[in-house]
C-alpha cells in the first residue's frame, strides 16, 4: 500500500490479522466499530482495495459474490479451501496449480499472469452424519453404527 498508514488502516491491518478465516469488509467493519474504534466503512474497504493490489490479502468471493479477505502469509499466495456453512477456511497444497500457471504463462508468452482458484466444500463440523451415510462418505463400520433415515 502506497497510502499512508492512519491509525484507521493501522487498526483495520491489526484487527484482519486476528481472523482466522475469510472476512467481508462489513464483517471487519463490525469488528471494528464493536472494539471502539471509530472507523468509517469506506476505510475499510479503501484499505482492503490496496491491501489487495499490494498482495497483502487473498480475496474470495462467497456464493453471492462478495468478497472476503484474509491476510497473505508472509510466504505469499495461497489458496483455499472454504466451508459453504460456516465459513472456516484451510490453505491447501497448490504446487501443482502454481505449476500449471507458470507453464501456461512461458508457452503463451504472456507476462504478468494471475489466477483464481476457489475450492469450497462442507466441513466436517457442519456437515450432517446423515448426509455422510447417503453420500456412500462414511465407511461400511461407521454405516453399520448409523440410525436408518
Amino acid at each position: 500500500m502506497t497510502s499512508r498508514i492512519t491509525r484507521q488502516r493501522a487498526a483495520v491491518l491489526e484487527e484482519l490479522a486476528d481472523c482466522q478465516d475469510f472476512v467481508s469488509a462489513q464483517e471487519l467493519h463490525a469488528r471494528l466499530t464493536e472494539s471502539g474504534t471509530r472507523i468509517g466503512l469506506t476505510t475499510v474497504y479503501r484499505t482492503l482495495r490496496g491491501l489487495a493490489a499490494a498482495g497483502g490479502v487473498d480475496v474470495v468471493r462467497d456464493d453471492s459474490g462478495e468478497r472476503l479477505y484474509r491476510r497473505r502469509p508472509d510466504h505469499g499466495h495461497q489458496h483455499y479451501l472454504i466451508c459453504r456453512a460456516c465459513g472456516h477456511s484451510r490453505p491447501v497444497d497448490s504446487a501443482v496449480v502454481e505449476e500449471w500457471a507458470d507453464d501456461v504463462a512461458a508457452d503463451t508468452g504472456f507476462a504478468a499472469v494471475r489466477h483464481t482458484v476457489e475450492l469450497s466444500g462442507i466441513c466436517a463440523g457442519c456437515r450432517p452424519a446423515e448426509h455422510d451415510l447417503r453420500a456412500g462418505l462414511l465407511a461400511p463400520e461407521e454405516q453399520r453404527h448409523q440410525e436408518p433415515a
